[in-house]
């Protein structure tokens, strides 16, 4: 095998965790950098799971991936009174946050994952990057990762003049226990993604696994997502303060959004959503608010520095792919580290120029997507624009 680098990544949520993995695998020697200092958790955040997702427990663990996911296999349209509009048999897995975190987590030799490691400076040397901690340490890699995500440090010191860019909405979301749920909303939610098209909005519901991974119908959680539009200023500036009155840039978690906004939704819940997924929102104790927004590099390759997933693109959720382009990014660069024998400038160079144009494409058509539904209102059940896929409807 030929000499590969040493590895410094920063930041350790999914796309860290599969960059890591996926570099050792070929040959690097990791270590990820992550600056909490408690293995991380995100309350309440379901996702979708697209191949790329979990290509890791496929191909390289006897892990099934199956059993880190919830699956439904309908998508289904409501109308406000609870008719069904439109029904499409379409198979698609979801999961949550945390179940694959912990997934993830657990294929990486411990002493590889080193926690309240903030990293405050990244200095060019000869062969590779010195790293600067908040503690004063200072380590060196021969090529650095960054996975900081949607705030990511990294990203502002070498791209200074990106900044995220509001959508012009927010996602509302929430979680609660199947098993709370009455029977006829449990048979029209357990085995479907379920949508409603509003004026100017829709919502959609999933189950996902239950807080200890449970996957039994029944034993799982409905996760919902509304996404409403808020002007930017001062009205999302006032929705986005939390309880203790400070303001919070990206969202708001479970029980700091303020009364008012919660019973804003609620309200609007029972006047404007189909029974069934009214339901769900009016019984979900604490829900949180997320704002949406894109950030798009130009560059993704910086000497030795690579930015991936959330730290390079961040693309509205509405393709689902959020979670899969960041693995395809740490994928990606494995498969160039070994095409190129290890040596870093080129191979940053063929994938930069490959993962550019993947996070372009999902940038563009995540956009056309909540753009359809909130600004245009050509948002329409059953189009086959709207399935979820990293590399195009239903890919």
């Amino acid at each position: 095998m030929p000499a590969m680098p040493d590895v410094g990544v920063v930041g350790g949520s999914l796309g860290g965790l599969t960059a890591a993995l996926v570099l050792a695998d070929a040959g690097c020697e990791v270590t990820v950098l992550e600056r909490s200092p408690a293995t991380l958790e995100a309350r309440g955040a379901g996702i979708a799971v697209l191949d790329d997702a979990v290509r890791w427990f496929a191909e390289k663990t006897e892990v099934d991936p199956e059993s880190l996911c919830s699956s439904t296999g309908f998508i289904r349209f409501l109308a406000a009174t609870g008719e069904l509009v439109h029904e499409r048999a379409h198979r698609y897995r979801f999961s949550s946050w945390n179940t694959i975190y912990r997934a993830l987590l657990g294929n990486l030799p411990p002493e590889r994952y080193q926690l309240g490691q903030e990293v405050v400076a990244l200095d060019p040397v000869p062969g590779g990057v010195e790293l600067s901690l908040k503690s004063g340490r200072r380590c060196r890699a021969q090529l650095v990762v960054a996975a900081d995500g949607i705030g990511s440090g990294v990203r502002a010191n070498l791209l200074p003049e990106v900044a995220p860019r509001y959508s012009g909405y927010v996602a509302w979301r929430g979680t609660m226990p199947e098993s709370e749920l009455r029977p006829a909303t449990f048979a029209a939610l357990s085995d479907a993604i379920t949508y409603q098209v509003l004026p100017g909005s829709h919502i959609l519901a999933y189950p996902i696994p239950g807080p200890s991974g449970a996957l039994v119908p029944g034993e799982r959680l409905i996760n919902f997502v509304w996404y409403r539009n808020v002007a930017e200023g001062a009205e999302l500036d006032e929705l986005m303060t939390d309880r203790g009155g400070s303001p919070r840039p990206v969202s708001l978690p479970p029980g700091q959004v303020r009364a008012e906004f919660v019973d804003r939704l609620r309200a609007d819940a029972s006047r404007c959503l189909a029974p069934v997924i009214a339901e769900v929102v009016l019984d979900v104790a604490e829900p949180f608010v997320q704002a949406v927004f894109d950030i798009e590099v130009s560059r993704m390759a910086h000497g030795r520095i690579c930015l991936v997933g959330d730290a390079a693109f961040v693309a509205r959720p509405h393709a689902g792919a959020g979670t899969a382009k960041a693995a395809a990014d740490g994928w990606e660069l494995a498969t160039q580290l070994r095409a190129h024998h290890g040596a870093v400038e080129p191979a940053l160079a063929e994938w930069e120029r490959r993962q550019l144009r993947l996070g372009r494409d999902l940038l563009a058509r995540s956009r056309q997507i909540g753009d359809a539904s909130q600004r245009h209102g050509t948002f329409r059940p059953g189009d086959p624009a709207l399935l979820l896929g990293l590399r195009g409807p239903g890919r």
